[in-house]
């Protein structure tokens, strides 16, 4: 079984973020995912909604797969790296600020 896939890496949204909307539409159809991608209110539907258009593309492009037939067959969120920042609190303290970065992976087949 062939597979079209799609990345985005260096995504500054956290990945615990990233799962929660992804985990909706891995297995789906790719018009299902679109739908449900739409109307989630989430940070990160957007983005993953990019990747899941780009690994169409792919599949209509690169491998002449029917749009139509397709499916989400893997999607998974990598960590990437993170930015440590500093933030001054009162007498002296300091407190970590730990700002994730996320790596999006969205492959589709046919049915």
């Amino acid at each position: 079984m062939e597979e079209a896939k799609a990345y985005v890496k260096y995504v500054r949204i956290a990945p615990r973020k990233l799962r929660i909307v992804i985990n909706l539409i891995r297995g789906k159809a790719v018009n299902e995912a679109f739908a449900i991608l739409k109307y989630t209110p989430k940070v990160g539907s957007e983005v993953i909604e990019k990747v899941l258009r780009s690994a169409v593309a792919n599949a209509e492009h690169n491998f002449d797969m029917n749009v139509d037939k397709l499916i989400v067959s893997s999607a998974f969120i990598d960590q990437g790296p993170t930015m440590k920042r500093i933030h001054p609190r009162s007498r002296g303290q300091a407190f970590k600020i730990l700002k994730r970065s996320s790596h999006v992976t969205v492959a589709v087949a046919e049915k």
